[in-house]
């Protein structure tokens, strides 16, 4: 995988910032149903690409390293900052 692979299959899915692998399965599972070859919109070339972009950023959700510092975690959980424990 090379960063302009990744960022045609960002860039079919239509992602603008973060997303979670539950919304982009529910995004895969509706553009599936529109590319599918047997679908008036369909065609097999799109269905193919979908798949392959699907496979390339599942790969690269799966492989992605997380980091477990105090700023990472308030930028993912927004509402404990204010907790009076943290910390």
């Amino acid at each position: 995988m090379d960063y302009e692979e990744f960022e045609k299959a960002v860039e079919f899915f239509g992602i603008l910032t973060r997303t979670s692998k539950k919304d982009l399965k529910k995004k895969y599972l509706k553009l599936s149903k529109m590319y599918h070859p047997d679908m008036e919109e369909g065609s097999e070339e799109k269905f193919k690409q979908l798949q392959d972009s699907y496979e390339l950023l599942n790969k690269y959700m799966d492989s992605f390293a997380f980091s477990f510092d105090e700023e990472e975690f308030k930028e993912q959980f927004p509402s404990f900052t204010n907790y009076k424990n943290w910390r």
